[in-house]
């Protein structure tokens, strides 16, 4: 039997992409990614030759029963994102469901992650967190969701649109009050631009600025959250 490979890739330094990673793509009969263009890029960066098969949130449901049935021929398939841990806020979780239900083997191989990349830089605490995704589209939903994490006592991590980034800043300091938050962007690129601040103070930093690239927004707990941590350490 075949086996599934999640293959975790840079989220954009090139140097960050493993040894263990480009082997198993070199190895594999079929990797199946996310925008078959992004991936044929990395690919051929580092030599890989695999066949491409697209695999996305609108054609994911129709995309399982082919690998299945590669898997089932006893071919290994790799499956990865345009950048990072597959399946984090990505395709791939029909899949990986659909290959333990039929006990096929899904094999991690572990690399970057935008998630924990911005935790491991953020000052906050990390001995627990919430991982959020990118928040709603719409005002409303996106305030609701927002008044609901609120209530959390620990780290909370989100993903945003740049377009939407400063729309959601102010959502939080309505839903949240001045909180910390550590705003992470385009991590490991050129560019990368790490800034900390209450979100009226990233507001007023970020006025007159086009803001672009991928972001991941890191916001303390609840207010009695950091005092928490402090005195865990203490004990």
């Amino acid at each position: 039997m075949g086996m599934l490979y999640i293959v975790a890739t840079p989220i954009g330094n090139l140097e960050d992409f493993p040894p263990r990673a480009i082997e198993t793509l070199k190895r594999v009969t079929l990797v199946a990614s996310e925008d078959t263009r992004v991936t044929r890029k990395l690919l051929s960066r580092f030599g890989i030759r695999a066949p491409l098969v697209s695999l996305y949130e609108h054609n994911e449901q129709k995309r399982v029963p082919e690998i299945l049935s590669r898997l089932e021929a006893g071919e290994d398939v790799a499956l990865v994102s345009d950048a990072g841990t597959p399946l984090i806020s990505d395709p791939g979780y029909r899949l990986v469901r659909e290959v333990i239900r039929r006990e096929y083997r899904a094999v991690p191989v572990p690399g970057p992650s935008a998630v924990l990349a911005a935790l491991s830089v953020s000052g906050l605490p990390t001995d627990r967190f919430t991982f959020a995704g990118f928040l709603p589209r719409k005002a409303g939903k996106r305030g609701k969701a927002l008044r609901e994490l609120a209530a959390l006592g620990h780290t909370l991590v989100f993903f945003e649109s740049p377009h939407r980034l400063l729309k959601t800043l102010q959502d939080m300091t309505e839903a949240m009050g001045d909180r910390t938050v550590v705003l992470c962007r385009e991590l490991t690129k050129k560019y990368e631009e790490i800034l900390r601040g209450t979100p009226s103070e990233l507001l007023r930093a970020l006025a007159d600025k086009k803001v672009r690239g991928e972001i991941t927004l890191v916001v303390s707990g609840g207010p009695d959250a950091e005092l928490r941590s402090r005195e865990g350490d203490e004990e």
